[in-house]
């Protein structure tokens, strides 16, 4: 028994290992190749500036609905910087569901009731999938966001006008910033006001400090004034909000770490249990009761959750 476990360990490693060499060869070297100006590359293709920003838009899936739920469901898709392609979207969450249902009838032994347990797992995952990405991204367009503000400054104090400006730093800057503020540039030189624009921006990227941006441009365009400067201080404000949300990070990631062990632990627990001794569950799961105590504990485990996380994330 022990020569098996040991023969078990080493296949576990091997196929860690080996997944780890799939994704670091395959996707994180393609991801890195992906991390340039899309719009840039767009150019290249298309020679024509409004088929770029018209290709940008339906990559994105930026619409402008009528229904206002809609139409913040569409803003918070495009926020993720994913081309939602509907085929493959419908594919993917048939698979991971099928998945579910075969993991937890297998291992949970819940006949029909994993079919209702794998629906709302499945649209979680898939939930929380676009979360992650959304935040990734957002994260990503503040990083670099004193940065290309810095640019605009710089092109100002030389003489630039604020487009021009807005189009070096489409030149200059890696997406997401890169695309984001190309597209912005074209907005406005096909003739939307600048204003309007930056409130598209937002749209598109969600991130907070972009409404300092918009409000500190509108104002500048209204009253007159130094352009740079006021781009200046807002660069240096955003630089101090971020050294605090890092501050914030660290000093909360105690509870964030407490907040994963306790999620992971019974399902850690569980599949322990289950590998060392496959029938020491074996005389409970024909217990009524069963299925009801793990929807409950799952749903008690989903509140805690809640709870947990807003007690490590707040505005500050």
């Amino acid at each position: 028994m022990g020569d098996l476990s040991i023969i078990f360990v080493l296949v576990f490693l091997a196929a860690t290992l080996a997944i780890y060499a799939f994704y670091w060869v395959f996707v994180f070297n393609r991801r890195e190749q992906q991390v340039i100006n899309r719009r840039l590359e767009l150019n290249k293709q298309l020679r024509d500036a409004s088929a770029v920003l018209a290709t940008l838009r339906d990559e994105r899936g930026i619409r402008n609905l009528s229904n206002p739920t809609l139409r913040q469901l569409s803003d918070w898709l495009s926020q993720t910087g994913i081309n939602v392609v509907r085929r493959k979207a419908i594919l993917t969450a048939l698979a991971i569901c099928l998945v579910l249902t075969f993991a937890f009838s297998e291992v949970l032994g819940l006949g029909f009731g994993a079919i209702l347990l794998a629906l709302p797992a499945t649209a979680a995952l898939l939930v929380l999938y676009l979360v992650r990405q959304r935040s990734q991204r957002i994260g990503a367009f503040g990083e670099q966001l004193p940065d290309a503000i810095d640019i605009i400054v710089r092109g100002v104090r030389v003489g630039l006008p604020f487009t021009s400006a807005v189009a070096l730093v489409a030149r200059e800057m890696p997406d997401p910033v890169g695309t984001e503020f190309g597209m912005l540039a074209d907005e406005i030189a096909f003739g939307l006001d600048v204003r309007s624009a930056l409130a598209n921006l937002y749209r598109r990227v969600g991130q907070a400090d972009l409404l300092f941006l918009t409000v500190s441009v509108g104002i500048q365009a209204q009253t007159g004034g130094n352009l740079a400067e006021v781009l200046g201080r807002l660069s240096k404000l955003m630089r101090n909000r971020a050294n605090m949300r890092l501050k914030i990070k660290a000093l909360s990631a105690e509870g964030r770490a407490s907040a994963i062990t306790l999620s992971a632990f019974p399902f850690v627990i569980f599949f322990l249990v289950n590998f060392i001794s496959p029938a020491y569950y074996g005389a409970i799961r024909s217990n009524p009761i069963v299925e009801p105590a793990i929807y409950l504990g799952l749903f008690l485990l989903a509140v805690g959750n809640a709870i947990m996380y807003r007690m490590v994330n707040f505005k500050y």
